[in-house]
């Protein structure tokens, strides 16, 4: 709608004249975008982006839409007739106008509240387990059809599920999914990193745009799924999303980028990340080309509509069956396929790229921090480590108060997801590192959230009531779908639990508990789209795993101990270094502890007897 609308003359000439335009990133103020969303949905049964919202002096809703072409078309009213229908019925019909737009206030003061008291049983984990079952594709993996988005957070659930219990059903959804999204071209196969989502059902046709939190949480999982599986794939997944956020989205003072777009003009789908088989060809020796070809189906016939000699590069054949094609030795062909990855990685470095957005947004810049973290541990890539905490150093730093963040640098403030994600990272940075200080932070930020954003049903609303606020802003909403990114609430449970499993404070426990109560009416039947609520469940309903280690502060056995810890998946885990006498480390489970550990070597056994069984698909 920029370039076809809103950079057309005539149609700019109009909407200066008769009407006061405002744009809002929806990045930039989620409060806005979250409310109008909704206003929109509740007018014509769907949202999504771009929202076009017609409301009246006093900012209330009463038409709207999500895209409109610039002239009539596709079934779809061209933005020229919008425009003067709008005109039209504001003048003539204001009566109407502000029926309208009461009633959608109405209905959204309603809606914005996604609260459901419950009860909190392990049923309402086994019924949203059943549910993501149902929504599986057993073909492809994930969840639903076209177009498909990756649900980290439901994969994150269903593994901890399987580690409580290890079922080849359990596995086969975290393994069909994990690999059929790395292996296709949702995911960058040149350069690392995820895409928003793949545009067909089998994963290989993606829009192009990469996200930080889609990658941050998508890290998370592919780390987790490494620890507990054993699997090599998932750890090389997880190093190259790591890449891409190290050599694109991070800043060398600390922070994290927004987004990469998709395409450098109007005109272009994607075509800074494919290839014609003519481009592939100018840049590959012969024999590289016969490899990269068949590993990633660069043919004649592309998957671009645009430009039908387009490939997307997926995975389409494995190695050794490339190799018995070619006649040549596993250990060749995958040579051949690492020289021809860099060469085309080199090739694609020399094109105009997609702008990168710098912005540093709080909440996603913590829970990239949390997963690099997170990675550092199990790709022992200190960097990464090291980068992660910059960034929560940059982010304490520059926030106006030690118990509030903002928003961006310099930006709004009084969001909870921001609140909410900075004191989880904080809390694994304590975790990582053994600084009582980063712990001593989370618990000072979780202490302003319950005292600026609790309801009385223990709920949490997304932003702090201000009296000022104009428009729907002081509609009240409490979030509990993950949509897109982790939902506060269910976040903020998450919180809680881990700070009653660290501090054995039973305040954070009970916040936790009426946290959940409040949205357990609702969050069984949501499943999928409600999973980092349920993980918060799932820290209430089962023991949580104590991981101590003590030991003097410059002990290297210590720290590789640590760092073993650190990179084998437990669920429900909470890792506490101590600095104290001799060295000891235990792990405990309720009321089950292992014997005390003196040696890394003991320390293995030990966390072998608590973390899941290598049961590998």
């Amino acid at each position: 709608m920029d370039g076809e609308s809103y950079e057309d003359p005539a149609l700019a000439a109009v909407l200066n004249a008769e009407f006061i335009c405002i744009k809002v990133d929806r990045d930039e103020r989620p409060d806005v975008d979250t409310r109008y969303q909704r206003a929109v949905q509740t007018l014509i049964g769907q949202g999504g982006w771009p929202l076009t919202a017609f409301l009246t002096p006093s900012g209330e809703v009463f038409h709207g839409g999500t895209y409109f072409p610039p002239e009539d078309r596709f079934g779809r009213p061209g933005f020229r007739t919008v425009l003067r229908t709008v005109l039209e019925v504001y003048r003539e019909r204001r009566d109407e106008v502000a029926a309208q737009a009461s009633a959608i206030r109405r209905t959204l003061a309603a809606g914005l509240d996604e609260a459901a008291p419950g009860e909190v049983t392990p049923r309402l984990l086994d019924a949203a387990e059943a549910g993501m079952f149902r929504a599986f594709d057993r073909a492809h993996g994930g969840f639903g059809g076209a177009p498909k988005f990756p649900h980290p957070a439901a994969l994150h659930f269903a593994l901890t599920r399987w580690a409580d219990a290890p079922t080849p059903e359990r596995r086969m959804l975290v393994d069909r999914t994990l690999q059929g999204m790395a292996r296709g071209g949702v995911y960058d196969q040149l350069g690392g990193g995820f895409h928003r989502y793949s545009v067909d059902q089998e994963w290989i046709v993606p829009h192009f745009e990469k996200m930080a939190y889609d990658n941050s949480e998508l890290l998370r999982v592919y780390v987790a799924a490494a620890a507990a599986f054993g699997d090599a794939e998932y750890a090389g997944t997880a190093r190259g999303i790591v890449h891409w956020v190290r050599t694109v989205l991070a800043d060398p003072a600390g922070g994290y980028g927004t987004s990469q777009d998709a395409d450098v003009g109007l005109d272009d789908d994607g075509d800074y990340f494919t290839w014609t088989r003519d481009e592939a060809a100018a840049v590959l020796s012969a024999p590289e080309l016969e490899v990269a070809a068949a590993y990633y189906d660069i043919g004649t016939a592309g998957e671009m509509h645009h430009n039908p000699g387009k490939n997307v590069l997926y995975v389409a054949a494995g190695i050794p069956a490339i190799a018995a094609r070619t006649g040549r030795s596993a250990a060749e062909v995958a040579a051949l396929l690492d020289a021809a990855r860099r060469r085309l990685l080199e090739a694609r470095e020399r094109r105009p790229a997609p702008f990168v957005d710098r912005t540093r947004y709080t909440s996603w810049n913590a829970m990239l921090a949390s997963a690099m973290l997170g990675a550092a541990a199990l790709l022992d890539d200190d960097g990464a480590a090291s980068h992660a905490r910059a960034t929560l150093e940059r982010i304490r730093a520059e926030s106006p108060a030690a118990d509030a963040v903002l928003h961006a640098p310099g930006g709004v403030g009084g969001l909870l997801e921001d609140q909410v994600h900075v004191a989880l990272a904080a809390f694994d940075a304590w975790e990582a590192t053994g600084e009582r200080a980063w712990l001593d932070w989370s618990v000072v930020l979780a202490e302003r959230i319950w005292a600026d954003y609790a309801d009385s049903d223990g709920a949490l609303f997304d932003s702090v009531r201000s009296d000022g606020a104009e428009g729907l802003l002081p509609a009240r909403a409490k979030p509990l779908q993950d949509a897109p990114t982790p939902s506060g609430n269910g976040a903020a449970g998450i919180l809680a639990a881990r700070l009653h499993a660290a501090t054995d404070d039973a305040r954070w426990r009970d916040r936790a508990l009426a946290l959940v109560r409040a949205f357990a009416g609702r969050a069984g039947d949501l499943g999928l789209y409600a999973a980092t609520c349920l993980t918060a469940v799932d820290w209430l309903l089962n023991p949580p795993t104590l991981i101590e280690i003590e030991a003097p502060v410059a002990d290297p056995e210590a720290a590789r101990m640590h760092a073993r810890a650190l990179a084998t998946f437990v669920p429900r885990r909470v890792i506490r270094r101590v600095i104290g006498g001799a060295r000891r480390a235990t792990i405990c489970r309720g009321a089950t502890c292992s014997l005390p550990a003196a040696s890394d070597a003991e320390w293995a056994a030990a966390l072998g007897g608590f973390s899941p069984p290598l049961t590998r698909g």
